[in-house]
């Protein structure tokens, strides 16, 4: 039935582990694809440009803006994030579900613009376990992760925006958890319209 995939942004804190959620999402299905982000951020231990990440400069990204070469965009923690928008047409008229991992900033652009998005958040059981991820990290410094709180603090604000919440525990299960809300929202009545046109417009054929 479904033919055009749909768009899901997956938010959450920093360190409750969204980046580990959807590498196993699209490890473990072939129907996800992810929507590769730019960043003004420098690079990680273990990233790769256009993989993890297109690495940009501040003045190619706001290039990028005024181009209207983005989804959406967004400022955090001192840098730019932001959407290309050719990969996720091209991927979404293949059928695929193209995940964005964003913040909430750019999650709330996407509903606006794209109302049959769908939004989950991603969080750790407690604000004590998010605390104790970030440090285990060993990537920042305590004025970094201070900053990374209070930004959750800000995220949190969003939360009720979102349709659901995937509260990441037991990575397995959040990862069984996640793959099926996405795969019921593909059958939603909102989401297939066009089916529903042919349905009806086959039985008025029928019923003449």
């Amino acid at each position: 039935m479904q033919g055009k995939g749909i768009l899901v942004v997956i938010s959450g804190f920093s360190g409750a582990g969204k980046g580990t959620l959807v590498k196993r999402l699209l490890c473990d299905c072939d129907d996800y694809a992810l929507s590769v982000s730019m960043t003004t951020r420098g690079m990680r231990e273990g990233e790769v440009d256009g993989r993890d990440y297109f690495f940009v400069t501040k003045d190619a990204f706001e290039d990028a803006i005024k181009n209207d070469m983005l989804v959406e965009h967004a400022s955090y923690c001192g840098n730019y994030y932001g959407t290309p928008k050719a990969y996720v047409d091209k991927m979404l008229s293949e059928g695929k579900c193209v995940i964005l991992e964003i913040e909430v900033q750019g999650a709330m652009q996407i509903k606006e613009k794209f109302p049959d998005t769908l939004l989950l958040f991603v969080t750790p059981p407690s604000i004590k376990i998010l605390e104790n991820r970030l440090r285990g990290r060993g990537t920042e410094t305590e004025e970094v992760i201070a900053k990374r709180l209070r930004q959750a603090m800000d995220e949190a604000k969003l939360m009720e925006k979102y349709e659901y919440l995937i509260i990441n525990d037991d990575l397995d299960e959040c990862v069984k958890q996640t793959d099926e809300i996405i795969h019921a929202a593909l059958f939603e009545a909102s989401r297939n319209a066009d089916f529903i046109s042919d349905m009806k417009q086959q039985l008025a054929e029928i019923n003449k």
